[in-house]
């Protein structure tokens, strides 16, 4: 892990970014510890499901993405109008600098300026460097969903995480 700070800007996530972003969810579905999807989706996808009110990506100074976070809503219901799940996946090469921290960051500054007042993600408890960037955030484990779903022939539990705005009251 590199300790060495990044310098990263952090910019709306638009098509422009695409290849990169899906490349790097990619690699985090190789890995194995980021989520139960097996492949990255067609950017249409990926956009028509992550509004990009709430989609970010962080770049180095040369353009390149280092990583993206985006959040949905949870339901069309109006009582979770205020209710988003998130993702955030940052490139191998730029982990341990702090581009997940930025990227979070930009997604609790905009869902705040938004009123939304609960950011939720489920997380591998295996993923360790994902729970500890989210606790820095001020997010906190509500619960751990048991044996949740299958994941390459083998059932895999989920930490649920979420951080509730102290903005929103």
């Amino acid at each position: 892990m590199n300790s060495a700070a990044v310098s990263a800007v952090i910019v709306p996530l638009t098509a422009e970014h695409a290849e990169r972003v899906l490349a790097i969810y990619q690699v985090g579905i190789d890995e194995g510890n980021a989520t139960f999807e097996t492949s990255a989706p067609t950017w249409e996808t990926f956009a028509a499901s992550k509004p990009a009110g709430h989609r970010f990506a962080a770049l180095d100074e040369d353009g390149a993405v280092l990583g993206w976070v985006a959040a949905t809503r949870v339901s069309d219901r109006c009582a979770y109008a205020g209710v988003v799940e998130h993702s955030v996946y940052v490139d191998p090469a730029a982990r341990g600098r702090g581009v997940a921290s930025a990227l979070l960051k930009a997604l609790i500054d905009s869902t705040e300026r938004a009123g939304i007042w609960t950011i939720q993600s489920g997380i591998f408890p295996e993923n360790t460097a994902s729970l500890a960037v989210h606790r820095r955030a001020g997010f906190r484990v509500i619960g751990r969903r048991e044996r949740i779903g299958r994941h390459h022939g083998v059932w895999r539990d989920v930490l649920l995480v979420e951080r509730r705005s102290p903005a929103i009251t």
